[in-house]
């Protein structure tokens, strides 16, 4: 998954740098330009250094399964 739109760097491309050495925010800022331009994608990337599956929301993170939220129709008076 892309992390970084303004550099098209993607995840897969973070963790190959992490294995190689570039283990900090600060080394892979430095090593791709992330989080450099725009700045949208420093999160994410704090994600991949901590492992985590990013693209998921906070509740999915949590294991919460979002509830369905009841609807109700009503008829409109002719």
């Amino acid at each position: 998954m892309i992390v970084c739109v303004c550099k098209a760097i993607s995840d897969r491309q973070l963790r190959a740098s992490m294995q190689a050495g570039h283990d900090t925010f600060e080394a892979l800022q430095f090593e791709h330009g992330v989080a450099t331009c725009c700045g949208r994608c420093e999160e994410s990337v704090h994600e991949v250094l901590a492992g985590r599956e990013i693209g998921c929301s906070r509740a999915e993170r949590a294991g919460d399964r979002a509830q369905a939220v009841p609807m109700m129709f009503h008829a409109r008076a002719a």
